[in-house]
């Protein structure tokens, strides 16, 4: 089957890959979102999938909106069967959903209808979820909300965190789409309705929202710090100054000591922070301007007082 390919973050590359490699189909170009600033530099930068898409030969569409007419009319003459789509993110006008014949296929980090939206990974760690998965579904004018086409399941682990889960399905996911695809080539596939219930949705989570909130339980406390690793980053405050954090360790109950939220009690072993309830054991940590080191290195550093907070 004739496709171009739709995405730009680096988990979005394992399935142009695998589409590329396939004997099913001809992937004949990728559409990204424009070159964007970055690193120290701020210099204009391809997206993961432009680099990746490049590398493959193929053409590299990125218009400022996927409204945009000239790359309407150059979507039609490329002329794909399907466009299918991962991470690309944009949304996209009816006038593109109807360009190809088999319309948008999308790979969505979750099972659909929970967490519809931007940051599907990162709601179901920091909800606690410990089934979560991907679906491929036809893209309709609502939010992730078309018929699907396949399904696959995968278990968070109680350490997970956001980064490592998206990379794992970022991978098995491919196959997912792949297969989806060939069902589709070959007209064996069928789009199932999505169910009416269990409709959840995932916003984006912004630093803002990443800022430790050491009133919660430790486990709250753990999973808001997992779902936030590696974007957009854990952190709280000390001394006035931003603290990055790591993923860190509820205490179970009865090991250690009740603190009030985000008193700060560092031993030589371990540094140990109040949370609702109980305590959490700090691991890597990055002060404003330094790198990651482990807690007890930064502890030793700042000595900090008896009674002294986090998060103030």
């Amino acid at each position: 089957m004739r496709i171009v390919f739709a995405g730009t973050p680096e988990v979005a590359v394992p399935s142009l890959q695998a589409l590329a490699a396939s004997p099913n189909h001809q992937v004949v170009a990728a559409i990204t979102r424009p070159d964007a600033k970055a690193g120290r530099g701020k210099h204009l930068t391809p997206s993961p999938v432009a680099v990746a898409a490049q590398e493959l030969g193929l053409e590299v569409l990125k218009p400022a909106h996927p409204k945009d007419e000239d790359f309407q009319d150059r979507l039609r003459a490329i002329a794909p069967e399907a466009v299918a789509v991962v991470a690309y993110g944009a949304l996209l006008p009816e006038s593109a959903l109807a360009i190809p014949k088999h319309g948008w296929i999308n790979l969505h980090f979750s099972v659909l209808p929970a967490w519809r939206g931007a940051a599907p990974v990162q709601h179901a760690i920091w909800h606690g979820d410990e089934i979560t998965g991907a679906t491929t579904f036809r893209i309709v004018k609502e939010l992730d909300a078309g018929p699907v086409y396949g399904v696959m399941t995968y278990g968070i682990g109680p350490r997970t965190t956001a980064g490592e889960l998206l990379a794992a399905l970022a991978k098995d996911g491919a196959g997912l789409l792949v297969a989806t695809m060939d069902g589709i080539g070959d007209g064996t596939a069928r789009a199932v309705p999505q169910a009416g219930e269990g409709t959840s949705y995932a916003s984006k989570i912004t630093p803002d929202d990443a800022r430790v909130a050491w009133q919660r339980p430790a486990f709250a406390v753990d999973r808001q710090v997992r779902a936030c690793t590696p974007d957009p980053g854990a952190w709280t405050t000390f001394r006035g100054q931003r603290l990055k954090v790591g993923p860190l360790f509820p205490m179970p109950p009865g090991d250690g000591p009740i603190l009030p939220p985000g008193e700060l009690v560092a031993g030589k072993h371990e540094v140990l922070v109040g949370a609702a309830g109980g305590s959490v054991r700090l691991g890597q940590v990055a002060p404003a301007g330094k790198g990651w080191m482990a807690a007890e290195a930064w502890a030793r550093g700042i000595r900090p007082a008896p009674g002294e907070k986090v998060g103030e």
